[in-house]
């Protein structure tokens, strides 16, 4: 296996909760009310030193669409999913997005009161 280089982020950012790597930053949350299997998860516009699984496809709340799943490129940890393709032309503002599930994340210092507050969207697996 080759050498991971790892991309640090400028600015208040999410990180893996198992390893503390830096994923996404704050300004880069779309929605903090998403919905997964075990809870609360944000849609991001972009998210760094991930590896993505193979592209399947996945019955979400919203309906069918063609997902990956992103990995922690340190420590290999599940962290939720990339949308690549929604089969709903409504739902096609999520292609190319990332939703992290909130509970495998954690917040730089200062994070805002109640993030988990704020009203919107959600979409979840029906597994």
């Amino acid at each position: 296996m080759g050498r991971v280089f790892l991309l640090e982020l400028q600015g208040r950012a999410y990180r893996c909760r198992f390893c503390d790597t830096p994923l996404a930053l704050s300004d880069d949350v779309l929605s903090r009310s998403f919905t997964c299997l075990r809870g609360r998860a944000y849609l991001f516009s972009n998210v760094v030193n991930i590896t993505l699984g193979p592209q399947e496809e996945r019955m979400m709340m919203s309906g069918w669409h063609t997902v990956e799943d992103i990995f922690c490129c340190c420590c290999g940890q599940l962290l939720g999913w990339k949308y690549v393709v929604a089969h709903d032309k409504n739902q096609r503002f999520k292609e190319g997005k990332s939703v992290l599930e909130r509970w495998r994340i954690a917040h730089d210092a200062g994070d805002e009161l109640n993030l988990d507050a704020r009203a919107g969207s959600s979409d979840s697996e029906n597994s």
